[in-house]
């Protein structure tokens, strides 16, 4: 019960690593506002966490619209009157174009959700952090933040872009009480890599030739465990740094 009474925001949470980490938080006496496109995917995940001892709460909103961000943000400070803990997780994928042919459309998409949505959800709620004196911001990133091969060029500059926004937050306003982390998976059985269509041929067998060095896939729900402990008083030292979580895949 690290996580009593903490009131939480959480973005991507209808599937794969924000799902698992969602009702996590909740096991561990978390309030979770659980922000998401998908309506019915989040209703699927209240419905799983009634007998749980903290509580999700679902509300529609995309990280690329102010207005959804500004919606979620001040409901939850109108209702519990802080937030202690924002979760950036939302983020999609670009198709592993590569840098000659990437789209403008697949571009902007991919930084518009993994990077300028990181940035505006932070800027959200840092003002009321900064007045409580206490805060909590875990930025999903990517063993892609770190390696160029992970993906294609959008998503891979738009993890390098989280890690950098990540140390940014975290020394900025570590005198402030606040400490800003970030999580960086490596493969994880969700279904975001589903969603590629007909993906960059050039990129993507680079890119599954590093496969055949990778341990075995990873488990969101074990995953979820270290979202948990950093959100939590027993990691007040780590800040400003993104934590590794790939099964071994980039010691190699």
């Amino acid at each position: 019960m690290r996580l009593e009474n903490k009131i939480v925001i959480l973005t991507g949470a209808s599937s794969g690593i924000g799902y698992s980490v969602a009702k996590r938080f909740a096991e561990e006496g978390a309030t979770v506002i659980a922000m998401a496109r998908r309506a019915e995917k989040l209703e699927e995940l209240k419905e799983s966490s009634l007998n749980l001892t903290g509580k999700i709460i679902p509300m529609q909103g995309d990280v690329i619209s102010q207005e959804d961000i500004d919606r979620v943000v001040n409901h939850t400070l109108e209702e519990f009157g802080r937030i202690d803990v924002l979760i950036n997780n939302a983020g999609v994928i670009d198709n592993y174009q590569s840098a000659a042919n990437v789209e403008d459309e697949t571009w902007q998409r991919v930084l518009d959700v993994n990077v300028t949505g990181v940035m505006r959800m932070s800027r959200a709620v840092l003002p009321s952090m900064v007045e409580k004196k206490t805060g909590v911001i875990i930025n999903t990133t990517s063993v892609g933040g770190f390696n160029g091969m992970r993906g294609g060029l959008a998503y891979v500059a738009s993890k390098h872009a989280v890690v950098g926004m990540t140390k940014n937050i975290g020394y900025t306003y570590h005198k402030d009480g606040i400490r800003c982390v970030g999580v960086a998976p490596g493969s994880y059985a969700t279904e975001i890599g589903g969603h590629a269509t007909a993906p960059d041929m050039k990129t993507l067998d680079i890119l599954m030739a590093g496969f055949s060095l990778f341990p075995e896939v990873g488990n969101p729900d074990e995953l979820a465990y270290l979202y948990a402990f950093l959100a939590s008083d027993e990691a007040k030292f780590i800040n400003g740094t993104v934590v590794l979580s790939d099964g071994g895949w980039t010691a190699y």
